[in-house]
């Protein structure tokens, strides 16, 4: 394949603007959460591939962890298993978990493995149940209001909550070749099976592995302001105010809160992007552009 000269140039300039970040990050671990539009579009698929396999081929570790909300609702329209979500949660009982395993652990986390394989790199599929690497308990969620004076105590199935990580495995995997694939699913002290939320996961997973980057792809281009302007770049207090003050709310209050908690559990930075990109990881790791909302924990920078 022939390229133009002005072309050339432009691959030349991008290689050099990356060059500075591959060698900060050379050694590091990314933890990548994959969902929304990126897993369902198939040139976005294959650019999330290469961008893992080149990450890992330039010497960052990423870790990836997915989610697969959409692909369990359609198999269970087609078993006519009726489907519940109590404040974002689905309702999980035996039934529907034994399709969630089958969705996450298999069908979903598989193909990923697979992309990432035909792009040229060497992934492993896992889910927390393996080694027992996500241990959870039952997630509850509790509900006030003011015409009841003790708070209301609502039981969602077998949906639960990291307890604790067991990042042994996926420092064997990460100091090889190997990229780690997880499904957010979870075990109990009682050997229970547990649905678990990607991205809490994700979050739990940079703090115990000491991360670099969290980063959370999505189907929105970042953070917004009350004008709709983009934030690209946030400390954890002015989040905190963006929280109180209203600006945040809504389906984005989660995984923002979810960014807020690894930050302040010592990973450097987290990263809300937009996963309808052509390889928006790429874009926010190694240029000095981004494509989403980058938050710190300043306080911590400033005493580092």
């Amino acid at each position: 394949m022939t390229i133009s000269k002005e072309s050339a140039l432009t691959i030349a300039k991008v290689l050099a603007e990356a060059l500075p970040y591959i060698q900060r990050f050379t050694g590091k671990t990314v933890v990548i959460k994959y969902g929304g539009h990126a897993m369902i579009d198939e040139p976005l698929k294959q650019s999330f591939a290469r961008d893992i396999v080149l990450m890992k081929l330039v010497g960052i570790n990423p870790v990836v962890v997915h989610g697969g909300g959409p692909q369990i609702g359609s198999l269970l329209d087609q078993l006519n298993i009726e489907s519940e979500f109590i404040d974002g949660m689905r309702v999980t009982d035996r039934q529907t978990m034994d399709v969630v395993q089958m969705v996450l652990g298999g069908i979903v986390n598989q193909s990923i493995v697979n992309l990432i394989n035909q792009n040229g790199g060497k992934a492993v599929g896992l889910t927390g149940k393996d080694a027992t690497l996500i241990r959870a308990k039952k997630m509850l969620i509790e509900r006030t209001s003011p015409e009841i004076l003790t708070p209301e105590i609502i039981d969602i199935g077998q949906v639960g909550e990291v307890i604790g990580i067991d990042r042994h495995v996926i420092d064997l995997l990460t100091k090889s070749d190997i990229i780690p694939v997880i499904a957010p699913i979870g075990v109990g002290e009682n050997n229970e099976t547990y649905n678990i939320n990607a991205d809490l996961v994700a979050g739990k997973l940079a703090e115990e592995l000491c991360a670099e980057k969290l980063i959370l792809l999505t189907d929105v281009e970042g953070l917004k302001d009350k004008n709709d302007k983009l934030l690209t770049g946030l400390s954890s207090g002015e989040v905190d105010r963006l929280i109180n003050n209203g600006t945040i709310t809504g389906g984005m209050l989660p995984k923002i809160k979810c960014a807020l908690s690894a930050v302040n559990g010592g990973v450097i930075s987290s990263h809300i992007i937009d996963g309808r990109v052509p390889h928006a990881i790429l874009l926010e790791v190694l240029t000095d552009e981004g494509v989403g909302t980058l938050i710190t924990n300043l306080n911590r920078e400033l005493n580092s």
